[in-house]
């Protein structure tokens, strides 16, 4: 059994079913983003394991302990928001305190902790002052020493990140991941931010509708989609229509050219369109040895991202993305030029109608 253990977990509000059979399991130490768009029930779900909602039906069960029916103090769950939510007229050191005095810690021990904490997140000095003295990404990092205080057995991320810039968003996400390893604590973290939860995360599940479309790791995610959701959720993708040739053969046609899937045979009838899907980094603009499926493009769009270089491209009557890298001594095609781009067929996603 699961550290973690989410069995069948539903939850209506009035007609509306907000959360419908969801089950997971997280290993001990395991840091599992729930990926999805906003009103897919990810948050639901923490709020849920938190203690906060109450599930319509199903169970959790922490380290073997059922706790469905208890309150939240009584599950030793730390959870971290995405407003910081910290006691305007408190101290560092006081918010940071405030779980331990609550369980009723000595106060000498209280204060260890708390310098402890202080120096995990690597702000020592700040301990006297008061939120409104901090920066954006320091309110947040106390946020994390206020919820891993009182050494829980989960804790629980709500979008923390979401309010904060870029530059601190990106620094801080690396942060939380270098502390939750340290500390091996059990985390689930909501994002509907797919490159936060591909760069940090052991596993990821994909929701949509009050559903887990997917779980797996990143790698498999983004390789691996198994719905059409998933695959134009998580990353960017290109959608190509094909028609079936020999479905036992997996040979399908694209823009007049044949192409035989690595899968080998497919679901499908002769004849019948299916749905192809590329990620943009497995075009080539032009021919490359290691591509067999080469197609003539006419160049629409080029933006410039520094390293990389996205190009826009028509394609038998489609508009696909593709990257390449930014090369002083190539620049990049002029608008309304022709081209061609190429592919290997190995790297053709199938997906489901």
């Amino acid at each position: 059994m699961a550290f973690l253990d989410l069995t069948n977990l539903e939850k209506v509000f009035g007609t509306n079913r907000v959360v419908k059979d969801f089950s997971l399991g997280v290993d001990k130490g395991e840091f599992v983003s729930l990926l999805g768009p906003s009103g897919c029930g990810k948050t639901t779900v923490l709020r849920m394991v938190a203690g906060f909602e109450t599930p319509t039906s199903g169970s959790i069960r922490i380290d073997g302990q059922d706790v469905t029916d208890q309150r939240t103090n009584q599950r030793a769950i730390g959870m971290m928001f995405q407003a910081y939510a910290l006691f305007p007229n408190m101290t560092v050191a006081d918010n940071v305190a405030f779980g331990l005095k609550v369980k009723g810690v000595p106060r000498a021990e209280r204060e260890a902790r708390v310098i402890e904490m202080l120096q995990l997140i690597g702000l020592p000095d700040l301990a006297s002052r008061f939120p409104f003295q901090l920066s954006g990404g320091q309110q947040q990092r106390v946020a994390l020493a206020r919820a891993l205080a009182p050494q829980p057995r989960v804790l629980l991320l709500d979008e923390p990140l979401s309010a904060l810039d870029a530059k601190v968003r990106v620094s801080l996400r690396n942060e939380i991941r270098e502390i939750q390893r340290e500390l091996g604590i059990t985390t689930i973290f909501v994002t509907h931010d797919q490159e936060e939860a591909m760069s940090i995360s052991d596993r990821i599940v994909v929701m949509n509708g009050g559903i887990a479309e997917q779980a797996g790791a990143p790698f498999e995610i983004y390789n691996n989609p198994r719905t059409r959701f998933v695959a134009g959720f998580v990353g960017t993708l290109n959608m190509f229509t094909a028609m079936v040739e020999d479905a036992e053969r997996g040979l399908i046609t694209v823009a007049g050219q044949r192409i035989a899937l690595a899968t080998g045979a497919i679901e499908a009838r002769n004849g019948e369109t299916v749905n192809l899907a590329l990620r943009p980094e497995a075009i080539r603009l032009g021919r490359a040895v290691s591509c067999e499926v080469v197609l003539p493009a006419t160049i629409e769009a080029v933006h410039f991202l520094g390293s990389v270089i996205r190009v826009r491209a028509r394609v038998a009557g489609t508009v696909v993305a593709l990257d390449t890298f930014n090369r002083p001594d190539q620049p990049p095609p002029p608008l309304g030029s022709t081209a061609e781009i190429s592919f290997a067929a190995s790297d053709v996603i199938l997906l489901p109608a």
